[in-house]
Formats: structure tokens, C-alpha cells, sequence
């Protein structure tokens, strides 16, 4: 098979991203599409690629582009998704999936009858230690699972004048901080340990129910740089800043999850703990080359990051020896490298190494029952009506 190329469309935050990780996965980009041709020339020539599309159509048309990577506005996914798998070419589709499970579980069945490779960007799965984790996990090394415990916690809309398309519900949903980086924590939780979250009880809060809009957008996570004054006019804001969520597993395990974009100083802070019957682990993204492996009779664990001490599962996915950090680009040049290997192997039919479009439908589905549940102040199961 010839080598894969990508394009990517979005070029705010996350579409950039993309483009560095491809780069480093050895994945050559045609090109990038922005909001306008002004976004999209202006990104193609800070990231030295070869074209700044016009349009979505141009990007499907394009004879050379095997795989379309969707890094756009949430409301955005769900047809351009679709859109992509009927154009004949594979698909990697930033969180969440689509805007609700009836456009997610359309999604998975117009995959499946593509016969091509749909994935969903969950890509704090890669980081070597929550791969070793899950690694602890799978060989029996923790036990029964008891609880599942945690946190996902940002300041970038503590105050009334920060603002993004994201506060907004009818362009990234109903849920926010939840759907956000909530959805990060679930799914990285339930791989690592392979239970699903049955049933949820949650408790959500908008700190902000006005805030003010720049007459002009700012860039998702450095409008808090701008020094000048702009002019404002307030927005009404429905959606979360911070909620608390209680979960039931299957096995009967149970967990908490505090999710807030709120929160003082914590930049981007996800942090579980996860207990069992032999031993617990626990891990943090502000310190992610440490993994914590906790002991009733003998001393507790801090296992770094070093291809040397860990798995072999974990190994593979580490590129620098011990004490050579890796971080957040890094987890997605590994997801990256493990969605195009598996293209280029041919084996459709083979489990997949990163995250399915089933799994993005799954997402969808926790955070409908989140929704309902904090709406009705009561106990919600997935599988109710």
C-alpha cells in the first residue's frame, strides 16, 4: 500500500494539533481547511503545508487525501463525518462524536457499511503509564476492582469574560465541561479497566449563566492572553461550568467524577485512582511520566515512564528512554501511528488499537443519561427510556 495521506479540517485549537501529530507519525498532510480562506491560508503557511482548501467539498475531492481528520465545532462532526465515509475515505473525528445517539449510533452503522476505518481522537488513552495501568489491570495485578475515582479540571472559563463557541449549547450540546473533558475520563477509565458505566447520578452547576462575548472571536485557550480591551455583549450560557457524578459500574464497582472548567490554577489537570482487591494505581496528566501502584503489605510503587521498567503493552508506545518526558502531543503521534498502522495492515476484521466510532457512540450515550439524571435529580441506567 502506498503511504497514507491526510488532510485536516479545522485550524483553530485541535486542528493544528492534528497536523504536529501527523507530522510526527511519519503521516504526510496534503493540506487544511479553516472557517474561511483567510483561517485556512494563514494556517497552511505557519504549518508549512502544501494547500489551504476552499471548501469541505474540495477536501472530500481531493485524489490523494486517504483519511480526513475532523477537528471542527461539535454541531459540525456528525455530518461531516458522514460525509467522509460516503466519499469513499477513512475517517479520525475529534470528541464527541456527533450532537446526540441518534446521529452517533447512524454514524457507526453507516461505518460498518463502509467497510472503511472510523476513529474517535480519546487520546489521553495513549499515554504509556494509563496503558500500563490498564496493562496492571488485565494481568490481575489489582484485583477486583472495588472504585473508580476522579477528577478533569480547567480554569480557562473561571471568569464571566472568558468565552468560546463552546459555552454556547447549540454549538457544542446541551453538556459542556461534561462533554468536553468529562468524556476524556470516562472513556479513559472504562479502557483501562473494561467496565462501562451502567448508571450515573449527577449534580451540575453554571456558575455563569451571562457571560460576555468578544464582537469577534478569541482562539480557544488564549483569549485569557489578550491584554487589549475589546468590546463585549453578553451571551446567555445554559451549560456547565462544574458538576460532580456519581457512577455505578458493571461488576458492581462504584466511582465518583468531579469534572470543572472553574477551577483556579488547575490548567489541565485529569487525575484517577483506581482500587482493587490487591492493590490500587493512580496517575495524574500534570505529572503524567509517574504512575502510583499502592500497597496494603509492603511498600507503595512509583513506576516512571521507562521502556526498561515497564510493560511490553506499554512499551511500545514509548519513544525516549527514562527521564526523557513525553507528553500530551505525544499521545496523539501515538494515536495516530496505531489508527494508520492498522489501515495499512489491511485486517479489518482485527481488534482495533485505538478508539471506534462505537466508542464515541458510547460516550454519547453516558452523557445523555448525565443530562437526564442532573435534570431529574435522580439515579439514571443507559439502558432506561
Amino acid at each position: 500500500m502506498r503511504n497514507l495521506t491526510a488532510a485536516v479540517v479545522g485550524a483553530g485549537f485541535i486542528g493544528p494539533v492534528h497536523v504536529e501529530g501527523l507530522m510526527r507519525a511519519g503521516v504526510p498532510v496534503a493540506g487544511i481547511l479553516g472557517i474561511s480562506d483567510e483561517e485556512s491560508n494563514r494556517a497552511a503557511a505557519a504549518l508549512n503545508l502544501p494547500r489551504a482548501y476552499r471548501s469541505f467539498a474540495e477536501v472530500l475531492a481531493d485524489p490523494e487525501v486517504d483519511v480526513v481528520h475532523i477537528a471542527t465545532p461539535n454541531i459540525l462532526h456528525y455530518d461531516m463525518a458522514r460525509q467522509v465515509l460516503k466519499a469513499g475515505k477513512h475517517v479520525l473525528c475529534e470528541k464527541p462524536l456527533a450532537m446526540n445517539t441518534r446521529e452517533s449510533a447512524e454514524l457507526v452503522d453507516v461505518a460498518h457499511q463502509s467497510g472503511l476505518v472510523a476513529g474517535v481522537n480519546y487520546n489521553i488513552r495513549f499515554y504509556p503509564l494509563c496503558i500500563e495501568a490498564r496493562d496492571i489491570v488485565r494481568r490481575g495485578d489489582l484485583g477486583e476492582v472495588f472504585s473508580i475515582c476522579g477528577s478533569y479540571a480547567q480554569d480557562w472559563l473561571l471568569l464571566r469574560t472568558d468565552y468560546n463557541w463552546r459555552v454556547l449549547a447549540e454549538a457544542g450540546g446541551d453538556l459542556r465541561a461534561v462533554a468536553d473533558i468529562g468524556t476524556h475520563w470516562l472513556d479513559l477509565v472504562q479502557h483501562i479497566t473494561g467496565l462501562e458505566v451502567e448508571a450515573v447520578c449527577a449534580d451540575l452547576k453554571t456558575v455563569h449563566p451571562t457571560r460576555l462575548r468578544p464582537k469577534g472571536e478569541v482562539e480557544t485557550f488564549k483569549g485569557k492572553q489578550e491584554i487589549r480591551q475589546v468590546e463585549t455583549e453578553p451571551i446567555a450560557v445554559t451549560t456547565e461550568d462544574f458538576g460532580s457524578i456519581l457512577l455505578r459500574f458493571s461488576t458492581g464497582a462504584r466511582g465518583c467524577l468531579w469534572v470543572s472548567q472553574v477551577t483556579a490554577g488547575r490548567k489541565n489537570c485529569l487525575r484517577f485512582e483506581i482500587a482493587g482487591s490487591r492493590s490500587a494505581v493512580s496517575w495524574s496528566s500534570e505529572d503524567p511520566n509517574q504512575l502510583w501502584i499502592g500497597h496494603r503489605e509492603r511498600p507503595n510503587e512509583a513506576l516512571i515512564r521507562d521502556p526498561a521498567l515497564v510493560s511490553e503493552a506499554a512499551r511500545r508506545f514509548i519513544n525516549y528512554p527514562g527521564g526523557h518526558n513525553e507528553g500530551f502531543p505525544d499521545t496523539f503521534k501515538q494515536c495516530f501511528r496505531a489508527f494508520y498502522g492498522y489501515i495499512r495492515a489491511g485486517d479489518f476484521s482485527a481488534a482495533t488499537p485505538f478508539p471506534t466510532f462505537e466508542d464515541g457512540h458510547r460516550e454519547i450515550a453516558v452523557c445523555e443519561a448525565i443530562l437526564r439524571s442532573h435534570r431529574e435529580a435522580r439515579w439514571v441506567e443507559l439502558n432506561s427510556k
